[in-house]
């Protein structure tokens, strides 16, 4: 069947029988099936969200529980062991259980309604990423149950995580756990990767495109390319301790180094996937309360692009001080004052959209506003660490340390609080209260500069970072004690931010549809959207389709009533990459139970690698293969595409 649009809605067409059509074909079905079947992107965004929210409050406990430690010379709080322990999960928790998975929630709920589509391109394969994120992080943490956490940071140098330096099961827990991890954040990224590719409304160009899918089909490309190098890296640990082989071994003709070079290569750009998204929901959303498009929008996708490349090619500055040629540190120390240039062209534009336009101040306003500043300080103390005479000094102080957590937690935490302000209406109906709103971002600006701006002069003052207590009288006491105290008031300002959205699910003010007056396509919808997000497929001829359709300036067409009304089953639009001119409907699956299987299956399966079961592994596995056979078997609800398209 060919499809030239003989299904435009005329005046009257979409009727309320229409809409409970649609809301049947695609409503999560209700009770235990639904919850574990569901392919909903918007509930498994919020999933993502809300997982990576409670992993956030565990690993911020953690810190303040090395905080305690750390206030005051020669504390006993914690042992040396538990210590290493809390210090280690602090690490893996913020990096990779909450600082990608929540950007990855806010992606997964918000990418369909930005490319004016309604679902991702492989919802089974959403509902899978999310379910294995889940199990790998439950099964990282299953090892405090026995006592047995990592604790060899969240870095994990060999030789240090082998076996006669460290017998126990704590980096195995570890090696396994990022293995399981990867697979959830590699079949994401691919899903990313294919829904902008195929699946935009008619129009939306890639010179069209939303600067948060840029950010995030960027970083996900990222993952594709730099996952396997730390999954190659940890199974090779895990072989060296279970089976003795000697890839890190010196012993054996192993090489330390090896580790540091595939961590690294993974984990530089890593620093970039958890910020470039963050970047891009930033440049989307301040616009709208600066009233105006953003300043040099082909500049800072290019800005994007540029520093995600540049990534790769910087991860030996970790390693100035292991011994490696000067020739080789010449290298990367240039790569890493390059890769300043295309941030600091996003910073200006943020900079000038914000000079130039007519600025509404909102508590998402105001988190976008810290974002720049955390933005800047994070990348000055950077260019520092890149030159190699200061890094030498300064390698392994806390100044890498404060370096660390405005890139990596500042950055990210900002703009990710800051989008929540922003989208949260669109998420629940609900507005979040203003009043709370201000006192949640002071509290939380003051408390993340008063504890991690200290912590470049403790650096400078000579404290080496991993250490669990210091002696009197290194000097150190008093900048500790701030940043102990900055710890705390950061913390209470996150229980805010808690508090706000608790008591505005409860009773908070109805959003209406776009209650910033927003240009996307996300606030074309109503709010929170239905099942089917649009009930006319959007047709798009600019970058900010109601702006221009408020203005009349969409040739006397409204974006959201120009397409096709899709009823005969799940049904999405297939688009071309370049133009996203239509090529074919596509039929969607219905929830399906077999994601959620599968995922249990391989969480036995790793468990039973971790206690070595070696039968059980393999039963595992093949449940695992039988699964995946039962969850691709050809079924009646995704028949065959019904043609190719043409206008």
């Amino acid at each position: 069947m060919a499809v030239d649009y003989q299904k435009r809605p005329e005046a009257g067409y979409v009727t309320k029988e229409l809409e409970a059509k649609l809301h049947k074909m695609w409503e999560t079905k209700p009770g235990l099936f639904g919850v574990i079947a569901t392919v909903d992107h918007k509930v498994i965004g919020i999933r993502y969200i809300v997982t990576a929210f409670a992993f956030l409050v565990v690993g911020g406990l953690q810190a303040l529980l090395m905080r305690l430690q750390l206030a005051q010379p020669d504390q006993t709080i914690l042992t040396p062991e538990q210590y290493n322990q809390l210090f280690s999960m602090h690490g893996i928790t913020m990096i990779f259980l909450y600082a990608l998975p929540i950007l990855s929630g806010f992606s997964n709920y918000l990418f369909p309604l930005l490319l004016g589509t309604r679902d991702m391109a492989f919802p089974r394969l959403n509902a899978f990423s999310y379910w294995v994120y889940l199990a790998s992080g439950l099964f990282m943490y299953a090892s405090f149950l026995i006592g047995q956490a990592p604790n060899n940071g969240w870095f994990n140098y060999a030789p240090y995580a082998l076996k006669p330096f460290n017998p126990g099961l704590n980096m195995d827990f570890y090696a396994l756990g990022m293995v399981f991890f990867g697979i959830s954040t590699t079949v994401g990224a691919a899903n990313f990767v294919v829904t902008v590719m195929r699946n935009r409304a008619p129009g939306m160009s890639i010179n069209r495109l939303p600067i948060m899918i840029w950010g995030t089909t960027t970083v996900s490309v990222g993952i594709l390319l730099a996952n396997p190098a730390v999954s190659l890296a940890f199974f090779l640990l895990w072989l060296d301790r279970q089976f003795g082989t000697h890839f890190y071994d010196t012993a054996g003709g192993g090489q330390p180094l090896l580790w540091q070079h595939l961590f690294w290569i993974f984990a530089h750009p890593w620093v970039y996937i958890i910020v470039l998204p963050a970047m891009g929901m930033v440049s989307d959303a301040l616009p709208v309360f600066c009233r105006r498009p953003l300043v040099a929008y082909t500049l800072v996708i290019l800005a994007t692009i540029t520093t995600m490349l540049l990534g790769f090619g910087v991860w030996v500055h970790h390693m100035f001080a292991t011994g490696i040629p000067f020739l080789s540190m010449s290298y990367f120390s240039g790569a890493s004052f390059i890769i300043t240039i295309p941030s600091a062209i996003a910073t200006f534009a943020w900079i000038a959209t914000i000079w130039t336009g007519r600025v509404v101040v909102t508590t998402a306003f105001l988190y976008f506003a810290g974002f720049i500043s955390m933005f800047v300080i994070g990348g000055v103390s950077g260019v520092v660490t890149a030159s190699v005479a200061a890094d030498l000094q300064l390698h392994d102080t806390y100044f890498v340390v404060a370096h660390i957590h405005y890139v990596l937690i500042g950055i990210n935490l900002f703009g990710v609080l800051g989008g929540l302000y922003f989208w949260f209406p669109k998420m629940s109906g609900k507005m979040l209260s203003e009043r709370l709103g201000r006192w949640n971002f002071w509290l939380t600006f003051l408390g993340f500069n008063l504890a991690f701006l200290p912590m470049h002069w403790t650096g400078l003052l000579g404290m080496p970072r991993r250490i669990y207590t210091y002696p009197e009288g290194a000097g150190w006491s008093w900048v500790n004690m701030l940043t102990t105290v900055g710890s705390f008031i950061l913390a209470f300002g996150i229980l805010l931010l808690f508090v706000n959205v608790w008591m505005s699910l409860r009773r908070g003010v109805a959003a209406g549809a776009n209650p910033w007056d927003a240009p996307s396509l996300e606030w074309a919808t109503a709010s929170p959207p239905p099942a089917y997000n649009f009930t006319v497929m959007p047709v798009v001829a600019s970058r900010h389709p109601l702006w221009e359709d408020r203005l009349g300036e969409s040739e006397g067409h409204s974006s959201i009533e120009r397409g096709l009304i899709l009823d005969d089953g799940k049904e999405m639009l297939a688009t071309s990459v370049i133009d996203a001119a239509p090529r074919a409907i596509l039929k969607m699956p219905e929830d399906d139970p077999w994601p959620f299987l599968v995922t249990l299956a391989m969480t036995l399966g790793f468990t039973a690698l971790l206690l070595h079961w070696w039968w059980i592994g393999l039963a595992a596995g093949v449940a695992t293969l039988l699964g995946c056979v039962f969850w691709l078997w050809p079924r009646g609800d995704l028949a065959q595409t019904k043609g190719t398209a043409h206008e």
